[in-house]
């Protein structure tokens, strides 16, 4: 359909996973892709090729998210070599599960700063090009357990809850410039990092789920097409859930 075609879409954390998905969900769309992950290796260089062979112009950046000058850097880099950013998925987040007792504070701050802190230092980073050009979608990687919190995330919930309290603070600020914020806030997603969970936990996790299954990567692809499109023109300030019921 094309639905993007003519945008240029920088998404983080992109060369696994779901952001890996929702880049070359873009690059079907038509949207030229810059993605950023922590080093380049055969996943950046593999989605490079793949999604170059469908037409449109990729390039992944060695990057951390997490740090400010990083962010500033890759995000300067981008709209120089793509002339312009008219979308930003900030999807770069890790997990550093325990119960609370158990929790070091290394465990706390890593994971604020990876997902939390990453996501103000893109949006900081993207929105003066958005800016000058008076439009721009920004999406943001929440979760069901920043709406509902879960036992023994207490970090993953707090960094995935701040994000939306961000998300609709930027869509308030922004929005009479044609720039929309949104949050997406997916559940229980089958990935890598959902690989590692135990099968008693997975299938206590299905049980909670009105649709009976986990979900996968195309799911939340699919809505952040929707997101990132014309489609959701009047659409800012949401944070949608792509659960199977789960909230």
């Amino acid at each position: 359909m094309e639905l993007l075609k003519g945008k240029v879409a920088l998404v983080t954390g992109a060369a696994r996973g779901i952001g890996r998905k929702i880049a070359e969900a873009y690059a079907v769309e038509g949207a030229d892709v810059a993605f950023t992950d922590l080093t380049r290796d055969e996943n950046m260089a593999s989605l490079e090729k793949e999604l170059t062979a469908l037409g449109v112009k990729c390039k992944g950046y060695a990057s951390d998210a997490s740090d400010f000058a990083a962010a500033q850097e890759a995000a300067d880099a981008i709209a120089s070599d793509f002339g312009k950013i008219d979308i930003l998925v900030n999807n770069a987040g890790i997990t550093r599960d325990t119960l609370l007792m158990r929790m070091e504070e290394e465990m706390w701050d890593l994971v604020i700063k990876v997902n939390l802190k990453s996501v103000f230092n893109f949006t900081k980073a993207v929105q003066k090009y958005m800016l000058k050009a008076r439009t721009g979608s920004i999406i943001n990687m929440s979760s069901v357990v920043g709406v509902n919190g879960n036992a023994g995330q207490s970090n993953y919930a707090a960094s995935k809850a701040g994000i939306i309290g961000f998300t609709k603070s930027v869509a308030k600020e922004l929005g009479s410039r044609n720039i929309r914020c949104n949050a997406v806030a997916p559940g229980f997603i089958v990935t890598d990092m959902t690989g590692k969970l135990s099968e008693d936990v997975k299938e206590q996790w299905v049980k909670t789920i009105p649709l009976r299954r986990g979900g996968v990567p195309e799911d939340v692809a699919n809505v952040c097409v929707f997101l990132a499109s014309e489609l959701s023109s009047y659409v800012t300030g949401q944070t949608i859930s792509v659960c199977g019921g789960m909230t």
